[in-house]
Formats: C-alpha cells, structure tokens, sequence
C-alpha cells in the first residue's frame, strides 16, 4: 500500500479501479510536407479548428445545462482562444512559409505558447497553460484521428488517474462511471476543480509525479475531503473506507429527514444554519437541506468567463435570481475575493503579483478599482429591495479598509437615489474576520461593523503561516491548533459584548466533529455548504449547551492540535452517528 498526498478540490470518496489516460501530450515527429502538399495541410488544419470549436461548443452549452450559464462561459473563453485570428496566423505561417505538418505546427507553435505561460510567475496564466495544452490536444485529436476511446466507451465505474485533466475533458465525464479522479498537477482554483466540484466527482490535484507507479486495473481509493490517495490499500484499509462509504450513504438516508427540524439543542437553543454557495443553481439544494438562508453567497463566479468582466446586470440579475428563490430569508452576499492575479484590471500588471495571498487581493483590489467595485455595490442595493439582503466586505484587516469600504457603498446610494433607484437604505454591512490584524483590533471593529463573519480558511492560514493550497505543508493547517481556537474565542467575545451577531464559515463549520466546539465557545451561528446541514443539524439537536461549553473548555486547555483532535473525534464517536 503507498498513500500520496494532494489537495481536495471536491469532496466524496472514491474506490475503484484506476484507469491511466496518457494525456500528457501527444508525441508529433518533426514532420515537413512538399510545396505541392501545403494547400492540403492547410485545409486540415481548418477542418479540425472548424471540429474543435464546435466540440468546445458542445462542452459549453452541456456544462450550462447541468451547472449554469457562468460556468459554461469558461468553455467562451477556449472558443475565443481557437478562434483567434493571431493564433491562426501564426499557426498557418508555419504550415505555408516552413513546409510544416499540420500537426507539427500546432504542436510546435501552441506548445511554446504554452511554455511561456508555465514560466510566468504569475499561477493564473500558469493554469491557463493549461487550457492551451487541452486545446493543443483537441486539435491534434481531430487532426490525427485519435481520441480518448477509453473515456468514449466505458461500461464500468473507474477511477480516472492523469497527468492533467481539462476543464473540457472534465465535463464530458459520466459521473455514473468516473468515481472519481486524481491528477499529477492543478490547483484548487482552476476551472478543472470548479468543474468536478459542480458535478460532484470526488477528486483530488496535484499530487505530483505519480503515473508511473500506477497502472491500469489497479486498486484505488480517492479522498476527496482529505487529498489522500491510496495506492494498492491494504485489507483494513480498504475495508475502512467501504464502511465510511456505506456509512455515508445511510446517514444521508436518515439525515433527509430532518429538513423541517430546527437546529435546537436539547435544552432548547436555538442555532442559526445558514448556507455556502458559489453558485445561483445551488439555491435548490439550499431549500431541500432546509437552511436558514445564505449566509455566505461567493460571487467570484462571475468572473470566471475569463478577460470580460460582468456588468452591473450581470451582477444583479445573479443576485435577484438567489434573492427572489430564498423567499425572506436572509442573504448574505460578499463582494469579491479574488486578487490582481486572477481579475484583469487595465492598470495593474499580474506580473507584480509574486505572491498574490499576501497580495492586491479581496477588499484591497475594490477598493483600488471603483470601476469593479462600484458595479458590484450598486448591484446589491439594486438586488435589498427584492428580500433580506445583507453585504459583506471580505479580508479586512484594517478600520480605514471598513470605513473606505462603506463610503464606497454611500456612494453607490447617492448615484442610485438621484437615478430615482429604489434600494434599502439600512443595508446591513458585515465583514470577515480573517487575519489575526482583524482579530486583535475586533474590539474597535464591532463597534463599527453590523455582524461579523469568522472565515477559519484564511484565519488558520494566516495565524499558522501555512498555505493552504500547499501540500508540501498540509499537514501544518490544523483548524484545531490552539492559536487559532484563541482567535476564534476573542473575536466571538467581543461580538457578544457589543451585541453584534457572529458567524463562522470555512471548512471548519462544515465538519460536523467541531460542531459541540464551536456552540461550546459561543456560537449560535454557522454557515456550511448546504450538504452538510442535515449532519450539523443533527448534533445539534443530540447535544446540550452544558455538554458544549464543558468540550469546548477541555479543548482550551490543550496545547497543540493532535491532541484537541483527538479529543474532538473521540467525543463526537460518543454521539453514535
């Protein structure tokens, strides 16, 4: 048994056996055709551009049919890249003035492209060398009739293991046979994630140089909560993650049922469940998990169309849709956490941005671009007369960030109420907490802020100086480490003391063995994506706040996080789920 370690980019276990796609790259000789044969290559290669953009195409409007319009628009941009007339250009010199092959010149002339990118410090045009690469395939593909048979014809369940799976070779996975899959390289922010992530295929990326050491047919088990892969699992092992799989499996049978429940402890507290989402589709599951309402609504998916950035319709339109369908109940909606390496802005260049999560990200990039900010702005005072709408400004780490943020927002006011606009004036303005600088000026910043939201993925990374999109240092983020329970602790205290509402979101909330922890410190609040409602739900209402509080201060009186770790899971196998 070998178990390797990557980053989880959409949750679910996985077990089956693998199948190896060799997608590296194809390997095309350095061919050259006679003068006379040109005018033939060229018509081969407009042939299989004509075929690519319509398989592009295809994968567009099939992804906007089961995820929605602003994750079809990723396959826009691939669209735009085939059809670029430089890149045609450039493509065709090389076919006409070098004698090249078809293949070659597309090859040759996209596989440098893509080189450049790689070397780019910046990570997003990194994974745009990505995109290349998986236009480069589709082209070669349609130009030397070979495709992935293996994908084509499946007809039974496998565990898909690459190098690199595309964001379109990723939509046109049948869920019914792909268990899950596990690649070399790739990011939790890249469009391949994002797509699995809609799809619900469990998978995990960048794990690094592995191929070699797997080979078709063989056993193996995909983690998709944790990045573990597992290699030839032993007995136990195996046996432990088919019990976790059927475990799964009947506690959502049995957590269905408690949709209409509220969230109340046995002695009876009332605790808030509100839901994460990154998409205006996810509304639907928001409801069936019986949420509160939404208290965390990302809205970075709008632009992941590429270089186009959405217009004030664009964002209102998105934001009306979740509004209208939550009928009342609130929502929280953030204003966008993105950095300069990832939104293109005219007068900054991404090259700068060496290290973009300490870098012009979040609340630092608005407040830099009226031009990006005040769109959004306008669009969530447009969106607060249509229910209980609520904004929330993230990764605030100083009161001149706050106060700029909300004079942008008077802003907005004034221009929308000399448009005869109508908007709520008494917008709810919150902000998370993130970085230990907001955690030790709390005090001044709840006196000055409406509510708060506590993000535990930022915090943990920040307090602990652990990146946590790294697996080299994975096992450092630990949501349980003392420090991090201490940051937690000061800002729900002083929430209290200034009678502010308090929220906590991140992977923390989500996982069911800090539920106790979190009510214990004094949280009444949690936000989690709407699948893990019901089990939140469930503790909840099989706990008192006594049994809580007394966890939580055995937690407090720990010193490092194995230990409170340990602690938690033992308590939480106490309550017999």
């Amino acid at each position: 048994m070998r178990t390797l370690k990557g980053i989880a980019v959409s949750p679910g276990i996985a077990i089956g056996e693998a199948l190896v796609i060799d997608n590296e790259g194809f390997l095309i000789p350095r061919q050259f055709v006679s003068p006379e044969a040109i005018d033939e290559e060229l018509r081969r290669f407009d042939l299989a551009l004509e075929a690519a953009a319509a398989e592009v195409e295809r994968n567009r409007d099939s992804v906007t049919a089961q995820l929605g319009e602003k994750i079809g628009t990723i396959f826009d941009a691939h669209s735009q890249m085939l059809r670029d007339p430089m890149l045609r250009r450039d493509i065709e010199t090389a076919i006409r003035d070098k004698g090249c092959s078809a293949e070659f010149a597309v090859n040759a002339t996209l596989g440098a492209f893509a080189k450049r990118l790689r070397a780019a410090a910046n990570p997003v045009l990194a994974e745009r060398a990505h995109d290349i690469i998986g236009l480069e395939r589709c082209l070669l593909q349609h130009l030397t009739g070979r495709t992935q048979d293996e994908l084509a014809n499946l007809s039974s369940p496998v565990v898909l293991v690459a190098h690199n799976l595309t964001p379109s070779e990723t939509a046109q996975l049948k869920p019914e046979f792909v268990r899950g899959f596990v690649t070399e390289i790739g990011g939790a922010g890249g469009h391949t994630a994002i797509v699995a992530k809609g799809m619900e295929i469990p998978a995990v990326v960048g794990v690094g140089r592995f191929l070699t050491a797997v080979s078709s047919g063989q056993l193996l088990i995909v983690d998709g909560h944790t990045g573990c892969v597992v290699l030839d699992p032993d007995e136990p092992t195996l046996a432990r993650y088919r019990r976790e799989v059927e475990h799964q499996r009947s506690v959502a049978a049995k957590l269905r049922l408690l949709k209409d429940v509220p969230a109340q402890t046995k002695d009876g507290v009332r605790v808030r469940l509100m839901a994460n989402i990154e998409f205006p589709s996810e509304t639907q599951a928001c409801l069936e998990h019986g949420a509160d309402g939404i208290g965390l609504y990302r809205t970075e998916f709008l632009y992941l169309g590429g270089d186009i950035k959405p217009t004030e319709d664009d964002h209102f339109r998105a934001y009306a849709e979740v509004v209208q369908a939550l009928a009342g109940r609130p929502v929280v909606i953030r204003t966008l956490d993105m950095g300069a390496d990832k939104v293109r802005v005219e007068t900054l260049d991404p090259e700068t941005e060496k290290n973009p999560v300490l870098g012009l990200r979040s609340i630092r990039l608005s407040l830099r671009n009226p031009r990006l900010f005040m769109p959004q702005l306008r669009a969530i005072l447009r969106a607060s007369v249509l229910g209980d709408v609520r904004v929330m400004f993230p990764l605030l780490t100083t009161l001149t960030e706050l106060r700029q943020a909300r004079q942008f927002l008077a802003d907005a006011m004034r221009e929308l109420d000399a448009q005869g606009v109508p908007f709520r004036r008494d917008l709810p303005v919150g902000m998370m907490v993130e970085s230990p600088s907001a955690v030790i000026m709390i005090d001044r910043f709840v006196q000055e802020a409406d509510f708060i939201s506590i993000g535990t993925n930022d915090l943990v990374q920040y307090t602990l100086a652990v990146d946590r999109g790294n697996a080299s240092v994975a096992e450092l983020y630990q949501a349980a480490d003392p420090a991090v329970l201490r940051m937690i602790q000061a800002s729900l205290d002083a929430a209290r003391g200034a009678g502010v509402n308090a929220s906590l979101c991140g992977q923390m909330s989500s996982s069911a063995v800090y539920t106790m922890l979190l009510l214990g410190m004094g949280l009444r609040e949690l936000s989690v994506p709407p699948s893990s409602i019901p089990e939140i739900k469930r503790v909840c209402c099989s706990v008192t706040l006594a049994e809580c509080e007394a966890l939580a201060a055995r937690c407090q009186s720990l010193d490092n996080a194995p230990d409170i770790e340990t602690f938690l899971h033992e308590e939480f196998r106490k309550l017999g789920f």
